[in-house]
């Protein structure tokens, strides 16, 4: 009885629950509408400051997906992207006051990229296909699924290069506590450039459309 209740209960339905989960698979952002690319280049040298800009993209994407499906009767056409973008500015200056006051370091590692937030594609398209188009809830599904699967390659990108660029993870010395130094390996200082995010970015791409043309073929 409360599985039925919980599934005709429009908070929990099945179309919902895909708002959140197709985003990161089959509609991720990056892998399959290859957006927010620049941020995934200038980020993901270290793992911390993807974790923290996957959390501040989510926050800003579903809260102002959210606003922006409150306000989207009263928003005149000509001028919606200026509110938009009011609503973007006005969110990310909360994530980077929020940031600086507890999380200085990592702050400082993000430098002006937590503020180029405004200018993230994401973003902008999902308040434009979908901000503007349903209703509150729906809207803040969608923007958090978007601003999950952004944050997913961005965290995977990261894990990568600062491993084997760095050998550490999060800053603990991972490499030297398993021993793989003393059998010979040594960092590879080309994971922590930008040219090899983007082959890593690259890699991830090749192999996320792959999965997908085999589900669909097998369908």
């Amino acid at each position: 009885m409360s599985a039925e209740i919980k599934e005709k209960d429009p908070l929990f339905s099945l179309k919902n629950r895909k708002l959140l989960t197709v985003p990161l698979n089959r509609e991720n952002p990056i892998t399959m509408q290859v957006l927010g690319i620049c941020s995934a280049l200038a980020v993901t040298a270290k793992l911390e400051p993807a974790v923290v800009m996957a959390i501040s993209v989510t926050f800003v994407t579903g809260v102002g997906n959210l606003v922006i499906s409150l306000l989207r009767k009263s928003i005149a056409p000509r001028i919606r992207i200026i509110v938009q973008l009011t609503v973007i500015a006005t969110l990310v200056i909360l994530v980077d006051q929020f940031l600086k006051a507890y999380a200085f370091d990592v702050s400082k590692q993000l430098s002006v990229f937590v503020g180029l937030i405004i200018t993230n594609c994401i973003i902008m398209g999902r308040f434009e296909a979908f901000g503007m188009a349903n209703k509150p809830w729906p809207s803040f599904l969608d923007g958090i699924g978007n601003g999950l699967g952004y944050g997913i390659i961005l965290i995977i990108v990261s894990f990568f290069r600062e491993l084997l660029g760095s050998g550490t993870l999060w800053g603990y010395p991972v490499l030297e506590k398993i021993g793989l130094y003393r059998l010979g390996y040594e960092n590879n200082g080309m994971m922590i450039l930008p040219p090899m995010a983007l082959i890593v970015v690259g890699i991830i791409i090749w192999v996320q459309r792959s999965r997908v043309r085999d589900l669909i073929e097998d369908k």
